[in-house]
């Protein structure tokens, strides 16, 4: 089964009085392309949360973040009583020795110097990075589900193109004798109007019609494109992460089409080949889009 690379995940949860939420989205792209935003009490873990999300999600332009929601500050400050009591000395002993009144309002002004608070970032001990790790794997299992449901829709479209592609070349086996018969007929209107005019080779004529009889020939072409279609299929369903691999078999499918086309010298081939090329255009579109 495919997985998609779109996909979304959200999970929170609760550790004393902070909510705690994780929100991971997903896009197709060639690699790990991975960009975080964390809270700031939590960014000390960012290579390890990346080290996670690339475990799981192998490969996507990733979108994470981790914010804290109704938590109050994460930031604890203290009131420096040392402090505190040497600039209240200080104001006291220097206001009578200059002889002027003391402050009305002592906490306002005190509160207002210098080291007077102290602010201390909490901590986040053992059971509450666990706590964070579980939510950030509940998020990813969301989003890996929603891969595999965008996934289902894929792998359905590709197996429609791959068998409209293949009925199209069925149709093809209608116009090849009308077409090498055309060709013949062609040719040997051309050859007698030169006869008249040029000696040939009879024997070495016939040896260059075989030969350029036979580059027009598809049949290879038609084989190589119905055993690409097949392997498509068989990569598509029974390989994990096939997304690459299964962009490269639609390469080698559009270069048999593109042959298939440029030998066919015929109209109603050549519509047949445009149909095909549009179904596969269509396949590699999405194909950047399996992990």
């Amino acid at each position: 089964m495919i997985l998609s690379m779109t996909g979304y995940g959200k999970a929170s949860c609760e550790y004393g009085n902070k909510k705690i939420t994780v929100e991971i989205k997903s896009l197709n792209s060639k690699q790990m392309d991975a960009s975080t935003r964390i809270a700031s009490l939590y960014r000390e873990k960012d290579i390890e949360i990346r080290n996670l999300i690339t475990q799981k999600l192998e490969r996507g332009k990733v979108d994470f973040a981790l914010y804290i929601e109704d938590a109050g500050s994460q930031v604890v400050n203290h009131i420096n009583q040392t402090v505190v009591e040497n600039y209240y000395q200080q104001i006291t002993e220097t206001a009578a020795k200059l002889n002027i009144p003391v402050p009305e309002n002592w906490m306002e002004l005190l509160l207002r110097l210098p080291d007077v608070l102290k602010s201390e970032s909490t901590s986040v001990d053992e059971d509450e990075w666990n706590t964070i790790v579980e939510t950030i794997n509940q998020a990813v299992n969301q989003l890996i589900k929603f891969r595999a449901q965008e996934g289902k829709s894929l792998e359905a479209m590709f197996t429609s193109k791959i068998e409209r592609i293949g009925s199209l070349l069925k149709e093809v086996d209608q116009y090849e004798g009308e077409r090498l018969a055309k060709i013949k007929t062609r040719l040997e209107e051309n050859l007698k109007a030169i006869d008249e005019k040029v000696n040939i080779d009879r024997n070495r004529l016939e040896q260059e019609l075989i030969f350029y009889i036979e580059k027009l020939d598809v049949n290879e072409e038609k084989l190589r494109l119905g055993n690409h279609l097949n392997y498509f299929l068989e990569t598509m369903r029974k390989e994990s992460a096939p997304g690459k691999k299964l962009g490269f078999i639609a390469q080698e499918m559009g270069r048999e089409i593109n042959t298939l086309g440029s030998k066919s010298n015929h109209s109603e081939m050549q519509i047949i080949v445009v149909q095909m090329k549009d179904e596969l255009e269509q396949i590699k579109e999405q194909v950047l889009n399996v992990l």
